[in-house]
This record gives C-alpha cells, structure tokens and sequence, in this order.
C-alpha cells in the first residue's frame, strides 16, 4: 500500500466532510433503523391532526409509567428523581417530565416539537349547496400552496360537541370502506386565465371548497335537498345538527396511510412530517430515559404553523406553569424566583425540521450550506429571514456543547441554513424558550416537499435523530 502524502494527510487532518448514516451502520444497527420507521409510520397514522398526536403521546405516556399532573398535585406527591410525569394541555399539548438527580433550579434537557401540520379546515358553517353538489367551506391553516391540495383524496378528522355537551370524535376517509372528498381543479381545456395567473394565486383561498355528496334527499317541495341528505347521513351516525358544525373544530387532511418510497424503502412519505417526526423521535428518545442527572422534558405544543399564538401554543404559559407546579411538589418553600431559575437555566433543542436538499430545486440552497437526506440529524444555528430576521441565534459555546454530545455518542449529523440568504425564510419555537433565557439551538430531520400535502424524509434521518435526542437527554 502506498503511503499517503503529507499533504494528503493534512487534508484529512484539518478538513471535514459530512457523513452518511447507511455508510456508518452495519447489518444489526440498520434492521433496528427500518423497524423504528416502522413504528414511526404507525405514530402517523394514528396522529394526522394535532387532537390525535397529542392523545397518542398521552397513550404512550401512561403505557410506560408516566403520571398525570393534576394526580400527582391532588395526592400532593413529593417529586423524587425518577419520578415520570405528564402535563396535558386542552388535549392539544404535552409535556412529559422524567425528574433528574439535580434540583430543578439547576435546569432541565428539553426537546421541544409541534404536532400540529398545514390543512384545511372546514369554516364554522360550512355546509351549503350549489351546482347540484354538497359543499364544504374551508379556511387552510399554516403555510401551505394552495395549488397543492386540489384533486386530491381528503379525508375529515374532527371532534364534534353537541348541544347537550357530548363530545364526538369523527373520522371519515381513512378507512378503505370509506368515502373520501376532494377539492377540484380546472380542466386543461378552460384554464387559459387561471395559468396566466402567478402560481400563488391560480387557486384561491375561498376556492378550497371541498365535495360532500350529490344526491338530494327523497321529498319534493324541498329547498337544499342535496345539503339536507348530507345533515340526514351525518345525524344517522353521529346525531349532528347542522348547528354542530358552529361547534366543532374539523380537519381535511390527505387520504391514507405513510408509504415507503424508493426501491431500497429508504424513504417515508407521509402528511405532517413536520413536525411530528420530531415529535415523534423525541417521545421515544424521552421515553428511553430513567433517572437522569437533569430532568428530561418532551415538549409538544400546538399552533407553530400560525405562529405559537392561542393557549396551547408555545407563546401560553403552559410550560411556564407546568415547571412552576413541579418545583411547588418538590419544595415547601415555592418562590417565582425558582421557577425563573429552572427555565433559565435549562438548554433546548427546538425540534423541528430543516429544508433539505432537492436536486429539482438546487437553486434556492447554498449547497454548502444545505441539509442532504440521509446525512443525519441537523442543527440549524439560525433560521429567520434576510438580515437573521426574527431568528434565534445560537451562541458558539451551546453549538460546541451540542456537537461534543454527538462526537461523543457516535451521532452521524450536519449543519444548514434555510435556504439563500435572500431566498426567503421561517422560524419555529427556538425564539419563544429563549426569552427565558434559554440555550436554545434548531435540531431536527431534513424533509423534502416541506408543507406540502405530502412530505418525504430520510429513514436514516429519522433514526439518527431519535439517537441524539437521547444522547441530549442523558448529557
């Protein structure tokens, strides 16, 4: 073997290329990466709204230990290390908190992601009829292309209360027996004005109006008969009323179920990668731990697609109370002051997830800069837009203690930006946990077709994130 070259080895020496995962694992390490897919895929079937995640993590929670919060205030349980507690929040957020050998004042390891995904949801009096056909009013949530979600199967998840306080859980299109519903699109043949329009505004908002039925109910002398058999379908198995509809909080998402793409079944397509695959890589990173030195905390909130606002966003107080309820078990002497201390002193990844490279789109990346599929989990030092607008910048020291945590665990991961500098921008919760003064950084797994109605990310990816959230856990 020839011996390598002073200036071979230099290079080797002083420079750095990011790895790939499926390059790094052997026979057992990638079985034990396809099987946790496997489960991932299920978490996203069983969760395609944030309602649905949020029960699911709740399942999950209590299938391994964890106690609710209100239990543990009500028996006024002292808080030990070990100890696995769950705070629900309106059924739309969780937090879970396995409590560490340190005192809460020292600070917690916190992941925190969003389980709520782009849709459509159904206006509060949606239903009317025109056209000889059954339709549904729609406002979309979150950022999506409203092109996208055209002549496509939507299925409808929602929750219903009835005028006498009954609660309904409805979901219809899922199941292969069901109906779907779908939004139409322009036909090639008359689309002359709508293609002469910007991308952004071939389809309108109020265009978004979903297809429920076409037969009308048997009774002449009637108005509305087709809007009247859809309310009889609807009362005859759930008892709604159109009144109902002013009361209930109903999703459109995409038909189906999450499906392996690509011949080696490498990647996943699915509604709601973002940011349930944080969501989901986090609950089981946090599931994994059992007494650690700092306490541990999964944090999954609502509304990040339209801007953390709302009581089961990130910007409530909701986890601000959660650690304030939590320090008052475990010490007699409560103060604001401790619980100032504990989020103070806490250090967060911000799970969400990064833009990742697309070779039918390299033009809006710094390939240098970019995020590639299968490269490993991903730390975004800065998102914001233009200037590092609105962003959360992450200092040296934290980005040197993140990646110390991962050298040292064997972590296959990278760093990006979101796109060009000037290309555009986003953001996510990073920004809201440092105002309490925080270490916060972004850290999650690449996706390509981001806010679309389907989403694709790496399997590589997705495990090697759920590995260092529990290397992170246990730092």
């Amino acid at each position: 073997m020839t011996e390598k070259s002073k200036g071979k080895k230099l290079q080797e020496k002083l420079t750095h290329k990011w790895n790939n995962v499926w390059e790094k694992l052997d026979e057992k390490e990638t079985k034990k990466l396809f099987d946790f897919n496997d489960e991932y895929k299920v978490f996203l079937d069983k969760g395609k709204t944030e309602r649905e995640s949020a029960q699911e993590i709740i399942r999950m929670a209590k299938e391994n230990g964890y106690i609710n919060i209100e239990e543990a205030i009500e028996k006024g349980m002292k808080i030990e290390p070990g100890m696995k507690i769950y705070a629900n929040n309106k059924d739309k957020g969780v937090a879970m908190f396995v409590i560490g050998k340190e005192d809460l004042t020292k600070g917690m390891n916190i992941v925190g992601s969003h389980i709520d995904a782009p849709r459509i949801d159904l206006k509060q009096f949606p239903l009317y009829e025109d056209g000889e056909l059954g339709m549904l009013k729609t406002h979309y949530y979150g950022g999506v292309r409203k092109y996208q979600w055209v002549a496509l199967p939507l299925a409808l998840h929602g929750v219903v209360i009835k005028s006498n306080g009954e609660k309904i859980n409805v979901v219809i299109g899922e199941d292969e027996k069901d109906p779907v519903f779908m939004i139409t699109d322009l036909l090639p043949h008359l689309a002359k004005d709508q293609a002469a329009k910007k991308l952004s505004e071939g389809i309108t908002g109020e265009g978004l109006n979903i297809i429920i039925g076409s037969v009308p109910y048997e009774e002449k002398d009637l108005s509305d008969k087709i809007k009247l058999n859809v309310l009889n379908i609807l009362n005859e198995k759930y008892g709604i009323e159109e009144e109902d509809f002013t009361t209930a909080e109903f999703e459109a998402v995409p038909a189906g179920k999450a499906r392996d793409i690509g011949l080696d079944r490498s990647l996943i397509a699915a509604h709601g990668h973002d940011d349930r695959v944080c969501a989901f890589t986090s609950l089981k990173a946090v599931l994994g731990i059992e007494t650690p030195n700092r306490t541990a905390v999964g944090l999954f909130v609502d509304k990040e697609e339209i801007g953390s606002v709302g009581n089961t966003g990130m910007q409530s107080r909701f986890f601000e109370n959660a650690v304030a309820e939590l320090i008052g078990l475990s010490d007699e002497n409560y103060s604001e002051l401790k619980t100032r201390r504990a989020l103070a002193n806490s250090r967060v990844l911000s799970a969400d997830v990064a833009a990742g490279f697309d070779p039918n789109f390299p033009e809006v990346l710094d390939k240098r800069n970019a995020a590639f599929m299968g490269k490993g989990i991903t730390l975004v030092k800065y998102t914001g837009a233009r200037g590092k607008g609105g962003c959360n910048d992450a200092n040296s020291e934290y980005i040197s203690d993140v990646r110390r945590i991962f050298n040292e665990n064997d972590i296959v991961w990278q760093m990006s930006e979101l796109g060009k500098v000037d290309q555009g921008g986003g953001g996510t919760i990073a920004y809201i946990l440092a105002n309490y003064g925080m270490e916060v950084v972004d850290c999650g797994v690449p996706v390509l077709s981001m806010h679309a109605p389907y989403e694709i990310v790496s399997k590589a990816d997705v495990y090697m994130t759920y590995k260092g959230y529990k290397a992170f856990y246990e730092a």
